[in-house]
């Protein structure tokens, strides 16, 4: 159940024009939920940065350009999100700068078929309506206050939320032992279980059962209630 958020940030929209990639974050989830792993780092594309480009991110060329060419992390990267699932909001885009990237120094590219595209889960729940992280973030009650600008790693940490959502959400389950578990309404065949609980906490007192039969002074206050109606449905 381990998978993968990943979100990056470019010089521009696309690599076939030499745009490349200025940022790359990453985060881990383990049964849907993160666990703090996370992986994140800032490249310099060794080229420009358009003025529209750092509108969005705020990188700079002269801050990327401190920073390590994409074929210095791209072994560590490769790493650190393995084989598994890749949560990617427009993943076509994602992975097609992170492909090129990739094969420009020798490294096997990602198959699309490895993510789980978050913009067409969201279309399909909610056709129609805007699908981008900040719309969902609203509709979700997410909150997105910190987002001045567009981050991978900031991102990432939205997606997952989002992404949770997206799937069903998740609930708290009741507190057995002392222990708090998470249930997820989706995706999730088997809850977690704890092999050291053998059986269900003891039950101090229990409560006598309530008497439901009605008492003879409220027949008698129905049958009056009665003789005051021409046709009641009672007596029919």
């Amino acid at each position: 159940m381990r998978k993968i958020v990943l979100d990056t940030e470019t010089t521009g929209l696309d690599p076939a024009k030499g745009d490349r990639v200025v940022e790359i974050g990453c985060i881990e989830l383990i049964n849907h939920l993160p666990t703090g792993e996370e992986f994140h780092v800032y490249i310099n594309p060794e080229r420009n940065v358009p003025t529209q480009a750092y509108e969005i991110h705020g990188l700079s060329e002269k801050f990327l350009s401190g920073h390590p060419i994409f074929s210095a992390v791209a072994e560590t990267f490769l790493a650190f999100i393995g084989n598994d699932p890749l949560i990617i909001h427009n993943a076509a885009f994602d992975l097609g700068f992170l492909n090129v990237e990739l094969a420009a120094c020798g490294w096997p590219e990602i198959p699309e078929s490895r993510a789980i595209d978050t913009l067409i889960l969201a279309h399909r729940k909610f056709p129609g309506a805007p699908v981008n992280l900040d719309s969902l973030c609203r509709r979700f009650g997410i909150d997105f206050s910190t987002r001045e600008k567009h981050g991978a790693l900031l991102d990432s940490h939205l997606l997952a939320k989002i992404y949770l959502e997206l799937i069903g959400g998740h609930q708290h389950d009741l507190v057995w032992g002392g222990e708090n578990k998470v249930v997820m309404n989706k995706e999730e065949e088997t809850p977690p279980t704890n092999s050291d609980q053998t059986s269900p906490p003891s039950i101090s007192s229990v409560r006598s059962p309530r008497p439901h039969a009605p008492r003879v002074e409220e027949l008698a206050a129905h049958e009056e209630m009665l003789a005051l109606l021409e046709t009641p449905l009672w007596n029919q």
